[in-house]
C-alpha cells in the first residue's frame, strides 16, 4: 500500500506541472511550438481616409443680410479668460444686447463653463474653427477638417450644433464655403464692419465713426482678445444703433428674417439702360419744373448718406405723408443696398444720379453713359425693381453734348431743379435752408436737398414742409409729374 500511495502522489503531481506549464505557454501565445498571430503580431492601422472635394453647391458666403428692417447683429470672435468674458456679459445684458459668438474650438475645450454662460444669457455660440486660422491659405483637406473639428467640439462642450462659420479674419475663398457645405453648414460670415482698437480718438469720434458705418442688416465683429477695451466699446455701440433706431438681434434671427435678391438679369426692366455711342440724335427732356395752375411741388433728394441720415430722411417723410424723389449716387447704393430698398418701400421715387458723380461735361460721352449704366444696375439690383428713369447730372453740370449723351442711355427725363437751398453746405443753418426753399417754390417746383451726413437738412425738413403746406402746396413724385 506504501509503494501504491507513494506511486499516485508522484503521478499528480507530474500531472499538476503539466497543467500549469501549459497554461503559462497559452498565455505567452505559444502552442506547440507556433507563435499566436493575435497576441503578438500588430493589427495594421488604417490608412486616413482621404478627404475628396466637395462637388455640390456652395454655403453662402454672408457680410450683410438684405433686410429692411431696423436690426442688425453684434458678433465676437475668440474667446477670452473668465474675468473678461464675465464683463462682457455683463455689458451686454445692461444695454438689453444679444450677441453672437463665434468660438475657436480649442480654446472652448478648456473653457466649456464659459460657452454654457454665454448661452444661459440668451446669446448664440457659432464656429470660429478649430485653431482660428486663415483657412484661405490651406488646402482644401485641411480647411475641411478644421472646420470638422471646431465643430465637433463646439457640440461636444457646448452642447449645440453650429450653423454658421467665420475664420479668424472673416475671410474666405471657394474652397472655406466649399468646406463649410461639406461639414452641412449654412453660411460662412463675414462682416459689414469690423471694429479694431481704438488709437487717440475721442469719445465723439468714436461714436460718430461707428454711427456712419452701423447700417440694418449689418453685422459688427470684434475680436475679444485683440480688443483691448471692450468695456469701452460696448457702450459706444449701444448708443450709436439707438441714435440711428436700430436694434441688435442674433445672427440666426437677422438671417431667418432677412431676404433673398434676385439676380440682376431676372428682374425686368435691368437691361432699360444701355451703352449707346450713337447719340447725336438722342432725344431727351430737360425740366427745371413743371408748368402747371397746380399747387403741387417735388421734393428731390440726391447722393447718398449714412443709415442715421437716410432713416432719419424718411421717417420725417412718413411723418409728414409726404412722397420725395431720391436720386442715388450707385456706389453708395452698392455698399448699403438695404437704404435703397427702404426707399422704394416707402413708396418713393429711385432715379440715378450716376456711379461715382463725375461733372458730365469734364469726362467723355463714352464715360458719363458708362456711369449711368453702371448706377442703372446697381440701384435696380438694389431695390429689386426698375428705377424710375429719371436721371439728374451731378452739379446740375451739362451741355447739348451730354444731354443727348444721356438720353441715349435710356434716361429721356432730365431733371433739373429751380428751388436750391444749397443745403451740401455744412455753414448753412436750417433756417438758411427753409426760408430759400419758401421764398423760391412756386407751382410746379423742383426742390433740389442731399441726404448728406453732418449737414442741417435733417432740422430744416420738417419746418419746411409745415410751411409750404401753409402756403397751400401739396407734394408728389417727379414720376407722377412726369406722367401728367
Amino acid at each position: 500500500m506504501a509503494v501504491v500511495k507513494q506511486t499516485g502522489w508522484s503521478f499528480l503531481k507530474k500531472a499538476l506541472v503539466l497543467a500549469t506549464a501549459l497554461v503559462l505557454l497559452a498565455g505567452t501565445g505559444t502552442f506547440d511550438g507556433r507563435a499566436d498571430s493575435a497576441a503578438t503580431t500588430k493589427k495594421p492601422v488604417p490608412a486616413p481616409q482621404k478627404i475628396v472635394r466637395y462637388t455640390g453647391q456652395k454655403s453662402k458666403a454672408i457680410s450683410m443680410v438684405y433686410t429692411t428692417r431696423r436690426e442688425l447683429a453684434l458678433t465676437f470672435n475668440g474667446l477670452g479668460d473668465e474675468k473678461k468674458m464675465k464683463q462682457l456679459l455683463d455689458d451686454l445684458d445692461k444695454y438689453q444686447i444679444k450677441a453672437t459668438f463665434f468660438l475657436p474650438g480649442n480654446k472652448l475645450a478648456k473653457q466649456p463653463a464659459i460657452a454654457k454662460a454665454i448661452l444661459a444669457r440668451g446669446h448664440e455660440i457659432e464656429s470660429n474653427t478649430m485653431n482660428q486660422q486663415d483657412l484661405t491659405k490651406l488646402p482644401y483637406e485641411k480647411v475641411y477638417t478644421e472646420i470638422k473639428a471646431g465643430n465637433e467640439l463646439i457640440k461636444q462642450k457646448a452642447g449645440i450644433a453650429p450653423r454658421y462659420v467665420r475664420t479668424t479674419l472673416a475671410t474666405y475663398n471657394d474652397d472655406v464655403r466649399l468646406g463649410a457645405a461639406h461639414n452641412g453648414m449654412q453660411a460662412v460670415i463675414g462682416y459689414s464692419l469690423f471694429l479694431h482698437n481704438w488709437e487717440k480718438e475721442t469719445p465723439e469720434q468714436k461714436n460718430r465713426y461707428i454711427r456712419k458705418y452701423i447700417n440694418r442688416g449689418g453685422i459688427i465683429a470684434l475680436d475679444i482678445e485683440e480688443n483691448r477695451d471692450l468695456p469701452g466699446t460696448i457702450p459706444l455701440i449701444a448708443k450709436a444703433a439707438a441714435d440711428v433706431g436700430y436694434k441688435f438681434v442674433t445672427l440666426q434671427k437677422l438671417i431667418e428674417q432677412g431676404g433673398e435678391r434676385k439676380p440682376l438679369e431676372a428682374i425686368e426692366g435691368y437691361n432699360a439702360a444701355v451703352i449707346n455711342p450713337n447719340y447725336s440724335d438722342a432725344t431727351y427732356k430737360l425740366m427745371y419744373r413743371k408748368e402747371t395752375d397746380k399747387k403741387e411741388v417735388a421734393i428731390t433728394i440726391d447722393d447718398w448718406g449714412s443709415d442715421y441720415t437716410v432713416t432719419k430722411i424718411l421717417d420725417i417723410l412718413a411723418k409728414e405723408g409726404v412722397k420725395a424723389t431720391f436720386f442715388l449716387r450707385a456706389d453708395g447704393t452698392e455698399k448699403n443696398p438695404n437704404l435703397a430698398r427702404a426707399m422704394v418701400e416707402a413708396d418713393h421715387d429711385v432715379g440715378n444720379h450716376t456711379y461715382s458723380h463725375p461733372i458730365g461735361t469734364t469726362i467723355p460721352a463714352a464715360q458719363l453713359q458708362e456711369e449711368i449704366v453702371k448706377a442703372h444696375r446697381i440701384i435696380t439690383e438694389a431695390i429689386q425693381q426698375k428705377p424710375a428713369m429719371i436721371f439728374r447730372p451731378p452739379a446740375g453740370a451739362y451741355d447739348e453734348s451730354t444731354l443727348k449723351a444721356i438720353g441715349a442711355t435710356g434716361y429721356h427725363t432730365i431733371a433739373m431743379f429751380d428751388v436750391i437751398p444749397s443745403d451740401h453746405d455744412r455753414s448753412k443753418t436750417a433756417e438758411d435752408i427753409v426760408k430759400t426753399v419758401v421764398d423760391k417754390t412756386q407751382n410746379g417746383s423742383l426742390i433740389l436737398l442731399h441726404m448728406l451726413d453732418d449737414t442741417h437738412t435733417i432740422e430744416a425738413l420738417p419746418v419746411l414742409i409745415e410751411q409750404l403746406r401753409s402756403k397751400g402746396y401739396t407734394f408728389v413724385k417727379m414720376s407722377e409729374m412726369v406722367a401728367e
